[in-house]
């Protein structure tokens, strides 16, 4: 049987997470406290110079009038007792909320089981539930509609969709023929079959879910949406660590798989979180696809716009994911470099935030309006900055490597243009349901062809 090609536009994992609602957050307003100018007696010690002491709703009306969102004190409301009053502004209107502390507990308020380590994280984790309240609404209540069905198709099934092949057919090996059916005959599973339920409808194991704080980017692995939020944004599995919405994982079939942990992979994970748990600036993955694709793919006519085939690059997602550095990708093993570059395509494609960041995409689309060659260099090199370093490291080392693949034009007929073409889509935060990207392209193409000057 022919091997299947794998076609860009319609591949299964271009579009694993959905960025829109961290997209929302980084919106949010941010905590400003309103500091008093004065000392006072009876201030207690958990609190600073954001405790205004005895007031009022009315002068706290007029102290926080005219503010900006996100201003907020803490004081003494007249007659309280046990507890103190945060006052915050939100949506040119003040909020108040009992506010109490324990030493090792933490600050927290009555109505929320959410504790925090200061009263900064306190307001900053509701400014963002405030605020994804109003410009949130309709994607989270899409999320909240949704159906086991979801599982087939999550990130968590597209991502360890091989993983999990392999883990059923063990299973089915070893589940005694008496278990599954009282017929003589062996039970026959069709591919087809195969395909929608991965795991066999015999295994049966629940989630062990807890709340937990997650630090750094984190994605649910049912729905694909952002985990919003500073603290308890969701719950993990104890046993497979498999993440997700707290309502989410009331939809997720009790199909946990304990060791899965072990072999999570790096395709999917988020860039910073992956450099630093390797103690490198380079993903192997990134290194090693690059190192190959420049050891026997610069000569090769359409090099990363011809796609190789599908199952191999599965297979070699599989093994990165499995044997990380020690994977063999030799031509012996993957003599089509085309595999090499989808391969390298494909990883670039599955982080959760793309190299080219959502807080960093308008000042590289900024560039494209400069009037002058000598103005974008600049201006590129300002939006660079704006980069995390894992993310500034691994685009300057990616597009050298374009820089140099382009060089070869005459034979790939890859030139800066063709290659921006091809890597607009993956390498930049395109806000979502765009499809006209010649600005992006045009301002890649730009970065390709001056990335000695940008990158200094």
């Amino acid at each position: 049987m022919a091997n299947k090609r794998l076609s860009e536009p319609n591949s299964p994992v271009r579009k694993v997470w959905k960025p829109e609602l961290y997209k929302i957050q980084l919106e949010a307003p941010t905590p400003k406290a309103i500091l008093r100018r004065h000392d006072i007696n009876d201030a207690p010690d958990c609190f600073g110079y954001e405790y205004h002491g005895e007031l009022g709703h009315l002068e706290v009306e007029k102290m926080l009038d005219g503010t900006p969102d996100g201003s907020y004190l803490i004081r003494r409301s007249p007659g309280s007792s046990g507890f103190y009053t945060l006052s915050v502004r939100f949506n040119n209107k003040t909020k108040h909320y009992k506010i109490y502390h324990q030493w090792n507990v933490g600050y927290y308020l009555k109505e929320n089981s959410k504790r925090f380590d200061t009263i900064h994280d306190l307001v900053a984790d509701g400014l963002v539930d405030f605020y994804m309240q109003i410009h949130a609404a309709p994607i989270i209540k899409e999320m909240l509609s949704q159906t086991k069905n979801n599982y087939q198709q999550s990130p968590y099934m597209t991502l360890n969709r091989r993983k999990l092949r392999a883990l059923s057919n063990d299973i089915r090996k070893s589940i005694k023929s008496e278990n599954i059916t009282e017929s003589s005959s062996p039970t026959v599973i069709s591919p087809s079959q195969e395909e929608v339920d991965v795991l066999p409808v015999v295994y049966e194991k629940p989630h062990v879910f807890k709340v937990h704080t997650f630090k750094g980017l984190n994605w649910c692995e049912l729905c694909a949406n952002f985990l919003w939020g500073f603290t308890s944004q969701g719950v993990k599995c104890e046993d497979c660590a498999f993440i997700a919405h707290t309502k989410c994982s009331e939809l997720v079939p009790a199909k946990c798989v304990p060791d899965l942990k072990k072999i999570r992979g790096v395709f999917g994970t988020d860039l910073t979180t992956l450099v630093t748990a390797h103690n490198g600036t380079i993903p192997f993955v990134i290194r090693r696809c690059v190192e190959e694709v420049e050891c026997r793919g610069m000569l090769q006519e359409g090099i990363y716009r011809v796609s190789g085939f599908a199952d191999e690059i599965e297979a070699l997602k599989f093994a990165l994911d499995n044997h990380g550095e020690k994977t063999d990708m030799s031509e012996t093993a993957y003599g089509n470099v085309n595999v090499i570059a989808g391969t390298l395509k494909l990883y670039l494609r599955l982080l959760p935030v793309p190299l080219i960041t959502f807080q960093a995409y308008p000042a590289f689309m900024a560039t494209t309006r400069c009037k002058t060659i000598g103005e974008q260099i600049l201006a590129l090199r300002d939006a660079s900055k704006q980069l995390p370093p894992a993310h500034f490291k691994c685009l300057k080392f990616m597009i050298e490597h374009l820089n140099r693949v382009a060089s070869h034009y005459a034979v790939n007929k890859m030139n800066e243009h063709n290659l921006a073409t091809v890597f607009a889509p993956t390498l930049i935060a395109t806000p979502q349901h765009m499809t006209d990207l010649s600005q992006e392209i045009f301002m890649l193409s730009s970065l390709i062809t001056n990335c000695q000057a940008v990158f200094m």
